[in-house]
């Protein structure tokens, strides 16, 4: 390659911070991304960094290795998340929710655009219920037990309590300024029962403390936000990455013989799917499908194949939104974002070019070809 030398170690990457003023051109200093419009798209925003910090556990294992290399989140605005957030502004969520699937190949970048809509949650004091990568938790099961609450159900309570941190992290501003309390009581045991009128802090704090109940607290705090939503208490914000881990057909999740689970055996999958039910308002849903997400249906990346017939009934109707490679005009700019960030040095148009046509100008190959061996 023509790259050999043009990479740098991840001891001299980044030695410097984005400065004030004297903003490079493939930079824009917006920070709200409710103000990313078309006029900013192939720039690069940076997140704050207390959302950054909220983000990181949450991350792909890549995009945290970048902020931390980089010491920002920088995000390329993109079209499908400013379509997204464009639509957003303009919804009546006096009706059932609107559903958005984000496609496309792997690597494309459907991930990180659900990053800036996150961040767009959080910036319009929306509740943000994200679940990241769904297969995490059907993969790598860190423990598998029978529920508590619904016998022929499994749960998955360490996950489930991580979770809940998350949520609660990414919340605090919308937990200290809605006033959104449960509607009904919840008998977890005989001695533990949450009351009508406690605030939702308060149900989410239990399922951090008492993981026993954690996916049954997940269930109750679900269902509340959807009650407040329609009760016009609050708005709810649904990302989910890799929805269609929910309607595969197997999991790594094995019951009490052994035996894999599906994932309709898992308590959460219910919680989840009726997340994105039509039954509420004054909210929506925007999910991501991807090959990953499922063993049993690689041949294609449109939605309504990756879903199959149950999920896609489900969701029914919904706005799919392809998110692809990287244009010309992207991908000049990433390349000026990483020798910015210390990454790669100045390269040699010829050595570019190589880069385009090796990677196809795939955002996750790029990263893949200009980071350097760890």
């Amino acid at each position: 390659m023509c790259l050999r030398n043009g990479r740098r170690t991840i001891i001299t990457a980044a030695t410097k911070d984005v400065p004030d003023t004297n903003i490079p051109w493939f930079r824009i200093s917006e920070s709200n991304p409710a103000e990313l419009d078309e006029n900013c798209l192939t720039r690069i925003y940076t997140i704050p960094s207390d959302i950054t910090a909220s983000l990181m556990s949450n991350m792909t294992l890549e995009l945290r290795k970048q902020t931390e290399v980089f010491r920002e989140l920088g995000i390329l605005v993109r079209r499908p998340a400013v379509e997204i957030t464009s639509y957003l502004e303009q919804t009546d969520f006096t009706k059932s929710i609107n559903k958005y699937i984000l496609y496309g190949i792997h690597g494309a970048g459907k991930t990180t655009s659900l990053l800036q809509l996150i961040h767009y949650g959080i910036v319009k004091r929306y509740f943000v219920l994200h679940l990241p990568w769904v297969q995490t938790w059907f993969r790598y099961p860190r423990d598998a037990v029978a529920s508590p609450l619904k016998p022929d159900k499994i749960d998955l309570p360490e996950s489930a309590t991580k979770w809940l941190k998350y949520i609660k992290e990414i919340n605090k501003v919308a937990l200290s300024q809605l006033d959104l309390k449960t509607t009904k009581e919840y008998t977890w045991s005989q001695r533990e029962i949450t009351k009508s009128g406690e605030p939702l802090s308060n149900l989410i704090e239990f399922g951090i403390q008492r993981n026993k109940f954690a996916c049954g607290v997940i269930d109750a705090l679900v269902d509340e936000l959807k009650m407040a939503s329609t009760a016009a208490k609050c708005k709810t914000l649904v990302i989910i990455d890799g929805f269609n881990a929910f309607t595969s057909s197997i999991t790594h999740v094995k019951d009490e013989n052994h035996a894999y689970v599906p994932p309709e055996r898992i308590s959460i999958t219910s919680t989840f799917l009726s997340s994105v039910d039509y039954n509420w308002c004054n909210g929506a849903a925007i999910l991501t499908v991807d090959k990953r997400a499922n063993k049993d249906r690689k041949d294609s990346d449109y939605p309504t194949y990756l879903l199959g017939k149950k999920g896609f009934e489900l969701l029914d109707p919904f706005l799919p939104i392809c998110v692809e490679n990287y244009s010309l005009d992207e991908f000049k700019t990433i390349l000026e974002y990483y020798k910015d960030r210390k990454w790669i040095k100045n390269i040699s148009d010829k050595g570019q070019r190589e880069l385009e046509l090796l990677s196809n100008k795939n955002p996750y190959e790029l990263w893949t070809l200009c980071k350097p061996l760890y």
